[in-house]
């Protein structure tokens, strides 16, 4: 049977090592992704691909930096509008030429979307969302520090960067991705979160220096799309509480009343699983059939229920 399928992909999928960051590099890896994607259109499910962008907006960031003396700095929501381009030009090439043998390919877009949320959203008062690379040059770290940058620190990997992350409240170019589906378009839309804006008083949107959490937008998305099902690649095979703690623990299946519990119960970390598992609840609550948290490999397979971790109705659960 036909479904309409949500797969939200992190920026960190395009960039599998730190010596595969070139652009050549991440179109090879963008490749090898939409193959997996390609098995579900081929199944004949209709599919919205949303990406994230964490990586490649640090990477925008630091060459207007570099290019300060010379050129115009790239303010943050110009970096997400073009990394929503580049990222999506590279899904959009890679689904084009995985697909061009078809009888009948599907048509394929990728859209610059706008998401709007509330300039008074407490994250714009204690920023939490990591973006770039991870900093372990003491000399660069000051220089962040001088600008007014909040850094967050990881033991194993060093500093990084932390923006705003206020949550998704619509989707402004919905109507224009809902007409694409209903034409049969396969739409790559909301990477990185989103461009994220407000209304102003007379009911125009404004960009806010902020960058939105792939995973909220792309369970928004799905919602409002009503979607029937929500695939959250990440790099690991399950979702796990307690992740790297001697307590470690996979997780094969939560109903949203037991996700709900144990983030109250804050075993899942603020900057890696817990938007993960938010946003799959989320889905769920608001009437999806099923969000599944799993490997990006695992994608063409995702309904067997020993693949990755499934957030499922309350009443789907005995």
């Amino acid at each position: 049977m036909s479904e309409l399928i949500v797969i939200a992909l992190g920026g960190n999928a395009l960039i599998p090592s730190p010596e595969a960051r070139d652009i050549p590099s991440q179109y090879r890896a963008c490749y090898e992704t939409c193959g997996q994607v390609v098995k579900l259109l081929s199944q004949g499910h209709r599919v919205v691909i949303t990406h994230g962008n964490g990586p490649q907006v640090g990477f925008v960031l630091r060459r207007s930096e570099l290019s300060r003396s010379e050129l115009h700095e790239v303010p943050l929501d110009i970096c997400v509008a073009d990394t929503q381009g580049a990222i999506g030009s590279m899904f959009q090439r890679a689904l084009y030429n995985h697909t061009m043998s078809w009888e009948n390919p599907p048509p394929i877009v990728s859209m610059v979307t706008h998401v709007l949320v509330d300039p008074d959203d407490p994250d714009f008062q204690d920023p939490s969302k990591p973006i770039g690379s991870y900093i372990d040059n003491p000399q660069r770290l000051d220089e962040f520090e001088a600008q007014g940058w909040s850094m967050m620190h990881d033991p194993k990997r060093g500093y990084r960067r932390v923006v705003p992350s206020p949550n998704p409240l619509q989707i402004v170019e919905l109507p224009s991705i809902q007409q694409l589906l209903h034409q049969g378009v396969c739409v790559i839309a909301c990477g990185g979160g989103g461009i994220p804006v407000m209304k102003n008083l007379q009911g125009q949107v404004e960009p806010l220096e902020a960058v939105i959490d792939k995973d909220r937008t792309s369970s928004l998305l799905a919602q409002q799309l009503g979607a029937d099902r929500l695939f959250i690649a990440t790099n690991v095979e399950k979702a796990c509480r307690h992740y790297d703690k001697p307590e470690q623990e996979d997780i094969d299946t939560l109903t949203v009343a037991e996700a709900k519990q144990s983030i109250a119960q804050g075993e899942f970390g603020r900057g890696s699983m817990l938007p993960k598992i938010e946003a799959a609840a989320n889905f769920v609550s608001f009437g999806g059939k099923e969000a599944v948290i799993g490997h990006l490999h695992q994608l063409a397979n995702f309904h067997d229920p020993s693949i990755g971790t499934h957030i499922l109705p309350d009443a789907a659960v005995s």
